[in-house]
């Protein structure tokens, strides 16, 4: 069954592209029409394109690998937080930390960096520090806090990424090209899909529409969290059921072999 039908996809204005003369000729075969110079995408395609990426995004999810969500643009920012850490997955919403990627252990360390201003601030270290001081801790912390905030639970590198706006955040998707992270992406008729491994042709600056997918697409992660979860259970219960057979013959073993009566002991 799908994710999304043809009519919310439209309600939500999916199928707005950019003008015509902005528009990137690989993005060609996703294109139904042009209206007012305006380019119109074909929404039968995008049905299709966020049920694939959707079905992926659940077996990454459900495999208990992390999906690292990216959107710096104003009308993305918070409905991608919201939709993230709804499915506690890992996000990016600030400025991208060149590097985050492919110098990954520099930016754990900045993240423990955060974690040991916390630990030392807990037990006191700090507190024989003079105000200036605490003071540019307490700002150090904070700015680390609002870039990599979001992602202190990213300890591996992401399994994926999703990401709003692929000519925004191209030095996002390049990193995740160049160490074969595969890319997860609203692609509107501006931008080019050839370096995205799941796109999903949609307009990427009305927030209505950016809702609609990530809807679709996060409630996908959670179907597979909850399928992970009821494996465990299952697993856990399975092993538990192994383990009482057992117990049983032992004690049956024993009783066969206790004597019956008092007189059979003596």
């Amino acid at each position: 069954m799908s994710r999304t039908n043809f009519d919310t996809l439209l309600e939500a204005g999916c199928h707005f592209g950019h003008l015509k003369r902005k528009w990137n000729p690989a993005m060609a075969p996703y294109i139904f029409m042009e209206r007012n110079g305006i380019h119109i995408l074909d929404l039968h395609k995008t049905v299709a394109k966020i049920d694939d990426a959707a079905e992926a995004m659940k077996q990454i999810a459900k495999s208990g690998k992390k999906i690292l969500f990216v959107a710096t643009k104003k009308q993305a920012k918070q409905i991608v937080a919201d939709k993230a850490a709804s499915v506690n997955m890992p996000f990016v919403i600030e400025r991208w930390p060149g590097g985050m990627l492919t110098n990954f252990p520099t930016i754990r360390k900045a993240v423990k960096k955060m974690a040991n201003i916390d630990k030392l601030t807990a037990d006191g270290t700090y507190s024989n520090l003079s105000k200036r001081e605490i003071l540019q801790i307490s700002r150090q912390r904070a700015k680390l806090e609002k870039n990599l905030g979001s992602i202190s639970d990213l300890t591996r590198l992401p399994a994926a990424l999703f990401v709003v706006d692929v000519l925004k955040e191209q030095i996002a998707v390049r990193e995740a090209n160049r160490l074969g992270i595969p890319v997860f992406a609203i692609v509107d008729t501006n931008s080019n899909p050839d370096n995205i491994d799941f796109v999903i042709p949609a307009n990427d600056d009305a927030s209505k529409s950016i809702e609609v997918i990530l809807d679709a697409c996060c409630g996908a992660v959670a179907e597979g969290l909850e399928e992970r979860k009821a494996e465990r259970v299952d697993v856990e219960a399975a092993g538990e059921a192994e383990q009482q057979p057992k117990r049983g013959k032992r004690g049956g073993k024993a009783r066969e072999e206790a004597p019956a009566t008092e007189e059979e002991a003596n």
